[in-house]
């Protein structure tokens, strides 16, 4: 069942957001953390984003790549997660998402064979690295599940 996002806001015009699971009416310990890895993939591409192209063009092409990051990744793990939990088989769930990720942002930002280049070998780099630091940090597991890093308090006991 997917999350669903509640805005409150107070009179004072505070506002929070919680992501919580419909039937129970809180947010599961599963849900936090793919909201987190959502999050820290998001800030990841963008700083990928911003070494590829450098300041100024980032700057130029700041709503482009807002709107990629927003495909990319938080579309991307979306179906990527609910696509497994649907049934589909790996070899749909798996590859859209890889090939968004590395065909839109050189076609879209219009990158050079360098940057091209640059920008694959971080994006190759980025998901094993996110798994290898939720993993070994916080033993969270469900980024790359497939893939078994011992988590330091693993390590410790």
């Amino acid at each position: 069942m997917l999350p669903v996002m509640y805005i409150h806001c107070s009179n004072s015009y505070a506002c929070t957001i919680n992501l919580c699971n419909p039937k129970h009416n809180e947010m599961t310990t599963a849900d936090f953390h793919f909201f987190f890895m959502i999050l820290a993939s998001f800030i990841l591409f963008f700083e990928m984003i911003l070494l590829v192209l450098g300041k100024h063009a980032f700057l130029l092409n700041k709503n482009k790549v807002f709107m990629l990051s927003f495909i990319v990744v938080v579309l991307g793990m979306l179906f990527g997660r609910y696509g497994a939990r649907a049934g589909l088989p790996w070899w749909v769930y798996y590859p859209i998402p890889l090939l968004a990720t590395a065909l839109l942002p050189p076609f879209l930002l219009k990158l050079n064979r360098v940057k091209i280049v640059s920008y694959l070998a971080m994006s190759l780099l980025s998901a094993p690295l996110i798994h290898i630091m939720f993993s070994f940090l916080l033993g969270w597991k469900e980024y790359m599940p497939f893939w078994n890093i011992a988590s330091l308090g693993e390590l410790l006991q």
